[in-house]
Parts: structure tokens; C-alpha cells; sequence
């Protein structure tokens, strides 16, 4: 952890660096005042006061960090199609660092690409308005539609006649040939079932179908396009209708007994025929369906067609353009989804820097949340450092500092300058403290992330100041006073001050005069 170091510390070598002293007299520089110290004949020391450089600087520790680093991965699991750098390889912003497998990705943005084209050609087209000749051409398209729907329209009408004679066929030849009087209010079996229950509703129904079958001939052959959606229900009912018919005279026919009149034989041949019949109308059934279903879609065909030309003719409406402009965003939407979803299987540079670290290979499986990859920027290196709150409000951007590093000693210095100060604390170790970042004036091959950082930073420096020692300058009734010799005796002077040194000198606005005799308090 960062020691925090308060601005107030002087090392011994520092305050060697300021004393000179010889004899009874000595010579101060101490924070840029420079002092004749000497003794009175009452065993006082005074200082006698010069104006000199001021400085104040503050001390703090740090590690160098580099100015962009990254940790970088998927952001989706999938198999390593490609790596393409290894650590050590200087890449550029936007390089490819590595992908998984996505053909399957890249057909989809494909196919929005293409979707997003279509929707803008339709936009334009709208815009633009249609030429004489593309109105000929919806015009044409809706005389085909409706020669498709009457083409349709005779469809039905024709599975409808030839689901009637098969209805026909079915009950009064080839259930009627095992039935007395089948076309009566009273038709009776030939022969008797076993289930006499399913032998009176077989007849029953019989005369039922009769009915059917009179008013079905009726609607044929009255049957127009007008009346087609009602003959087409009403035709798939009765087939229905004669279906169940059918199958309940093959339950009898299974159930059947012979007598003199009704052999084997017989049986065997009626079975036979009603199990034919029952697959004709059930083709018919079929047929029917499918040529409603063909006259349905002719019909919708037709009607989206007839409004298009509608829409041709009258020219785009700006509700129309407004619609397809949404539909051009949603397009668009779909696209950058899309090209998203691509995205994610790439790991690509984010900045200009060194890779660090790859430690994934071609044909591995990767999970996405990992960061196999790593990146650091190839900018000027900076210092992270942690500045006491009680000196965090002299720090300003742009203060220079001197560096040293422990990896090369005190005597290698290097400079740099603040770039920013945090406007919100940590607390390290208890203490609050504001995070600094200061950046070197330029690169240096010699500096390398990680390193640890001595730092002095200057936050304050002036020439021709008068300052002193701040432990002389006494406080009373709000005001600041400091001793000094007047023809001899001591006076008190008041003083204004200003800013206080690294070594605890505080700078003299007014009060006193270069050349002043101050008095320091005696040693108890």
C-alpha cells in the first residue's frame, strides 16, 4: 500500500542541504528565507530576515501506471476460430485480437443487410412516386387475379358437381343395391344385423340422405359464383354427412347375418362397393377442400392487388411514407441486432498498445465473464499516488513534481506534472486521502509499469519572499504578531501572512521588511 507522506516531512539530507553554519553565525536558507542567526548578550537568538526563493512542495509515494490498460473477452461462449497477436505485439484501435466460430452470425447480418435494402428501395420508391408504366403493370397483374379467381371460382363449382354425383353413386348405387325400397320413407335391409340398433339408424339415415340428395341436385343445378361460399359449406357438410353414412354401413355389413336371399357372397360384394365408395368421397372431399382453398387465396390475391393499384394510382400518401420510414428503422434495428450479436465474437483492441497477455489458443472452447486477453496503452506512463486530505486542497492540475524511482535510486530524477486530483476520498489504513494521477513530461524506455514512485511535488514557488519560522508568529485577539528588535528592545510587530514553506516557514505579506531583526522564542 502507498505510504501517504505529509508535506511537512524533511529528510535530514534536505535540512543539510539548506544549513550552512559557521562559528557563532550561521546562514539560513530554510524554504526560501534566507537568516543571520546570532545570540544577544542575553543569551537570545535572533534572525535576521532576507527576501529568497519560497517553495512549497509536497511528498508523496506512488506506482507507476500505464495510461490505458484493458482486460479484454468474449462476451459469448463458443470455439476459438482465430487468434491473431501474441503478447508483446504492438496493435492498433479496432485491431483483431482473436474470434470464435460465426458463419451462422454473419449470414444473419447478411440477410438483415438485404432486408434493410429492400425496405429503403421501397421508401425511395414511395417517395419518388410511380411511372406510367409501373401503374400498367399493377393494372395487368389485377386483370390476371381475376382470371385466377374465375379460374378458381370454376374449381369449386366443379368439385362440387363431381362431389355430388360420387354422393349419388355412393348411397343410391351402391348402398341401395342391399335395401328394399331404399328411396321410400321405409327402406328395410335385405339381410339382419346383429347390432339392430345400427340397422334402424342405417335406415333412418337412409331417408334422410334421400332428402339430401334431392335438395343438393336442386342447388347444382342452380349454381352460380354468386351463391359459391354457401354451396361450398353446405356441399362439405353433406359429404361429411355421406361419409358417416358409409362407415356405419360398413359396421352393419360387419355385423351382418345371411338368409335365402342375401348370401355370402352378396356381402362380400356390397362390403366391397361401400369401401370404394367411401374412398371416392372422401377424394371428393379432398378436391373440395383444396378448390376452396385455391379460391380463398385467388380471392385475397385479387384484393391485395386491387388496393395496391388503388395506392399506385393515387400516388404515396405521407401516412404511407411515414409507415414505410418505420419500417426502414425497424429494419435498421434488426441490422445493428445483428451486427451486435457479430461483435460479440471478436475480441477487438480498443486502443492503440502493447497485448499483455493472450491465453487463449485456436479450437479451444471459451466461456463468456473470463478475460483471457490484456492491454496496455502506449502512451506517456503515469504515477497513481494518494495525497493526505490536509494537503489536498493546495494540489492544482499542471503542479510539477520531481520523480524518483526505487528501481534506479535517488539520483535518477525524472519530472512530470498533476493531471488530476479525485474530488472524492479513499480512506487507506484509516486515513482519508485523494487520489492524484501526474503524468512524465515524456517517455522513457527505463520506466516501467508497476515501478514504485517517490514524488515531490511543487505547489507553490516564488521568488524575493520574506518568511519566517511559523512557530514565532503568535496569535492574540485575531491578530499575528512576530518580535523583533527595535533599537535593541524587543517589539512585537503585527504581520499578515500568507502561504506556510515545505519546511514550515510561513511567508510575510506585510509587517516586516527585509533586513528586520527577529527574536526566536527561548529554549525552555
Amino acid at each position: 500500500m502507498d505510504k501517504l507522506i505529509s508535506y511537512t516531512k524533511v529528510t535530514s539530507s534536505f535540512i543539510r542541504s539548506h544549513f550552512i553554519i559557521a562559528g557563532a553565525a550561521g546562514i539560513l536558507v530554510v524554504g526560501g528565507a534566507l537568516f543571520a542567526m546570532n545570540n544577544s548578550g542575553e543569551g537570545e537568538q535572533t534572525l535576521a530576515i532576507r527576501a529568497a526563493d519560497f517553495l512549497q512542495q509536497i511528498s508523496v509515494s506512488g506506482t507507476v501506471v500505464a495510461p490505458e490498460d484493458a482486460d479484454l473477452g468474449f462476451t459469448q461462449s463458443g470455439r476459438v476460430a482465430g487468434v491473431y497477436a501474441k503478447v508483446g505485439d504492438r496493435v492498433f484501435r479496432g485491431s483483431v485480437l482473436a474470434s470464435l466460430e460465426n458463419g451462422d452470425l454473419r449470414a444473419l447480418v447478411l440477410q438483415k443487410e438485404a432486408a434493410l435494402e429492400t425496405e429503403e428501395a421501397t421508401l425511395a420508391s414511395l417517395v419518388q412516386g410511380l411511372r406510367p408504366e409501373e401503374i400498367a403493370i399493377s393494372e395487368s397483374q389485377v386483370e390476371m387475379d381475376r382470371a385466377s379467381l374465375e379460374q378458381a371460382n370454376q374449381g369449386v363449382i366443379n368439385a362440387l358437381r363431381s362431389a355430388y354425383t360420387k354422393v349419388d353413386d355412393a348411397i343410391r348405387n351402391k348402398t341401395d343395391q342391399m335395401m328394399e325400397n331404399p328411396r321410400s320413407a321405409n327402406p328395410q335391409l335385405l339381410f339382419v344385423a346383429t347390432d339392430q340398433s345400427a340397422e334402424e339408424k342405417l335406415e333412418s339415415t337412409r331417408v334422410s340422405l334421400e332428402h339430401m340428395l334431392i335438395e343438393w341436385e336442386r342447388a347444382i343445378s342452380e349454381l352460380s359464383e354468386v351463391h359459391l361460399a354457401a354451396a361450398s359449406i353446405q356441399g362439405k357438410t353433406n359429404l361429411e354427412t355421406s361419409i358417416a353414412f358409409l362407415s356405419l354401413a360398413n359396421t352393419v355389413l360387419n355385423k351382418s347375418t345371411t338368409n335365402q336371399q342375401v348370401t355370402f357372397a352378396s356381402l362380400a360384394e356390397w362390403t366391397i362397393d361401400v369401401a370404394t365408395a367411401r374412398t371416392n368421397l372422401n377424394t371428393a372431399m379432398d378436391t373440395l377442400t383444396s378448390a376452396i382453398t385455391t379460391q380463398k387465396n385467388a380471392e385475397a390475391t385479387l384484393e391485395k392487388d386491387e388496393r395496391k393499384l388503388v395506392l399506385d394510382r393515387a400516388g404515396s400518401s405521407k401516412t404511407n411514407i411515414d409507415g414505410q420510414r418505420a419500417r426502414v428503422k425497424a429494419a435498421k434495428a434488426d441490422l445493428e441486432s445483428a451486427q451486435a450479436q457479430l461483435r460479440k465474437t471478436f475480441i477487438v483492441a480498443p486502443f492503440n498498445g502493447i497485448v499483455t497477455k493472450m491465453d487463449i489458443k485456436q479450437g479451444e472452447i471459451v466461456t463468456s465473464g473470463i478475460s483471457p486477453v490484456a492491454m496496455m496503452g502506449e502512451g506517456t506512463l503515469e504515477i497513481e499516488g494518494y495525497v493526505p486530505e490536509v494537503n489536498v486542497a493546495l494540489l492544482k492540475t499542471l503542479n510539477p513534481a520531481s520523480i524518483t524511482l526505487d528501481a534506479y535510486g535517488p539520483n535518477v530524477a525524472f519530472t512530470g506534472k498533476v493531471i488530476s486530483v479525485d474530488p472524492a476520498r479513499t480512506v487507506r489504513d484509516g486515513v482519508s486521502a485523494y487520489k492524484v494521477m501526474l503524468r512524465f513530461d515524456g517517455a522513457d524506455a527505463r520506466i516501467r509499469s508497476g515501478m514504485t514512485a517517490n514524488i515531490v511535488i511543487t505547489t507553490e514557488e516564488r521568488q524575493n519572499v520574506l518568511s519566517v519560522p511559523q512557530g514565532i508568529v503568535t496569535l492574540r485577539d485575531g491578530k499575528k504578531f512576530v518580535t523583533i528588535l527595535r533599537e535593541n528592545d524587543p517589539f512585537e510587530q503585527e504581520v499578515t501572512t500568507g502561504l506556510v514553506s515545505s519546511l514550515g516557514n510561513i511567508e510575510i505579506l506585510s509587517g516586516l521588511d527585509g533586513g528586520d531583526i527577529v527574536v526566536l522564542p527561548k529554549e525552555k
